[in-house]
């Protein structure tokens, strides 16, 4: 071996157990989260959550419809207890259909079966669902469906399969990184269904996952493209859903190489994530959502946003010992 290939692998050497390390350190890290103080963690959502209020949601809406870009709104809150709950949760989203509608805001929202009442009444929960598509139908807004842990898979796509054929503007999430997605979308495909196609953030039995993924984020990029690609070629509108930026990089190749028209997919972003690559995409003319979450469940929604990436909470207790609350 040469003397400039062995500095080479070297430097790559480093660079390796540097990166390891800081994983090994942002994990340790995100274990110690709900030691942190809760006010430090809600100072650092505020750049993820659009806030507590439909009021702090639309202020931040409208920026983001000043600068060009497209949003997603999703209510805070998963899994609801009681039917109380479920029913307050339509409320929620009722308000929000209304106060959306009085602009036609290029807006949609996000909807978790689960906060509607999914695990205690499948039948009600599809009937809270349809009264809010009916009446974000009426307001010309459309919703997406989003996809769960592997537990409520099943349910989630029998609800939207009969809320589709029911006639409702509404799309559904696919995570690229369950085996079951592979025939999941084969008959969605032929439906021309509307899709978001994620990884997915969801810790399952290594059984649900594709090969590798559990432990190699990117061993599912693959399977994303595929179905992203083939989603498309078959008709359907796909969001696509990913920071991840050689992914992104892959399939613009793609779209650009096979000429696709750029009303027939979108990127979509979480709020505060990635910004300067959302900015560019935006920039070269691609059509770009912006996920806006807001609500009470704050606490909730951030500790399951830094838990899925550990590095967020390296930054956060980083901040926290430079923070005079840690003193």
């Amino acid at each position: 071996m040469s003397l400039e290939s062995t500095y080479h692998v070297q430097i790559r050497a480093t660079a390796y157990s540097r990166d390891h390390n800081m994983r090994i350190l942002n994990t340790m890290a995100a274990r110690a989260i709900p030691l942190v103080p809760r006010s430090l963690i809600r100072k650092i959502s505020r750049r993820y959550i659009a806030g507590e209020t439909l009021f702090d949601a639309r202020a931040r809406i409208d920026v983001l419809h000043a600068a060009g870009f497209r949003t997603t709104v999703d209510v805070l809150g998963e899994t609801a207890s009681s039917s109380d709950q479920a029913e307050s949760m339509a409320r929620d989203y009722l308000n929000l259909v209304q106060e959306l509608g009085v602009e036609n805001e290029p807006t949609e929202l996000s909807i978790k079966l689960t906060a509607l009442g999914l695990h205690l009444d499948e039948s009600a929960c599809v009937t809270r669902v349809s009264m809010i598509l009916r009446a974000a139908a009426l307001q010309g807004i459309s919703a997406c469906i989003d996809m769960e842990n592997i537990s409520c898979t099943q349910k989630t796509l029998d609800a939207f399969l009969k809320l589709e054929a029911d006639g409702y503007p509404v799309g559904i999430a696919l995570q690229s990184y369950l085996v079951r997605t592979n025939d999941d979308i084969v008959p969605l495909q032929a439906r021309k269904s509307r899709m978001r196609i994620c990884k997915g953030i969801y810790a399952e039995a290594n059984e649900h996952l594709v090969n590798g993924a559990s432990k190699d984020r990117a061993a599912i990029n693959a399977h994303f493209v595929r179905h992203v690609t083939s989603a498309i070629e078959a008709g359907s509108f796909v969001g696509i859903a990913t920071h991840d930026a050689d992914l992104i990089d892959t399939l613009t190749d793609w779209l650009e190489r096979e000429r696709i028209d750029r009303s027939r997919f979108e990127f979509q972003m979480l709020l505060g994530v990635c910004e300067p690559l959302r900015d560019a995409l935006l920039a070269q003319g691609f059509n770009v959502r912006v996920y806006v979450p807001y609500g009470h469940d704050w606490y909730g929604y951030s500790t399951r946003r830094i838990k899925e990436n550990p590095r967020i909470a390296g930054y956060i207790l980083a901040a926290m010992l430079r923070s005079p609350l840690a003193r």
